[in-house]
């Protein structure tokens, strides 16, 4: 089993920076991959970015792109999301999702943690 810990959500004005962790525990994750959903109201939940545990490989979504930076520090077993220039529809529950897919981008994951809010004012 895998356990998945979010935090840094918050407040932010638009424009603002927050880096966003992912504590990972429970297995050995030299194999997993780790990603970044995120929900927002009336919405489905989207895929942000995606990394393998080597940190060698890397996706992130269209509408993100040039602004959020997927990292991991393997010492520590945590992800972290580095979210910069926020918008308001930024605005969601962001998700830490992994598994030991070897794929790195958008589809189904096995293990989710419970979520953290950003929400993003104008």
């Amino acid at each position: 089993q895998v356990q998945l810990v979010e935090s840094g959500g918050g407040l932010v004005q638009a424009g603002g920076s927050l880096r966003l962790s992912c504590a990972a525990s429970g297995r050995t994750f030299s194999t997993y991959t780790m990603a970044w959903f995120r929900q927002a109201p009336g919405k489905e939940r989207e895929f942000v970015a995606a990394i393998n545990w080597s940190g060698g490989v890397t996706a992130v979504a269209q509408s993100v792109k040039g602004r959020f930076t997927i990292s991991i520090d393997n010492a520590k077993n945590t992800v972290y999301l580095e979210m910069n220039s926020l918008k308001p529809e930024d605005t969601a529950v962001y998700y830490c999702a992994s598994d030991r897919t070897a794929a790195v981008g958008p589809r189904k994951y096995d293990y989710w943690g419970q979520g953290t809010q950003v929400t993003v004012s104008s």
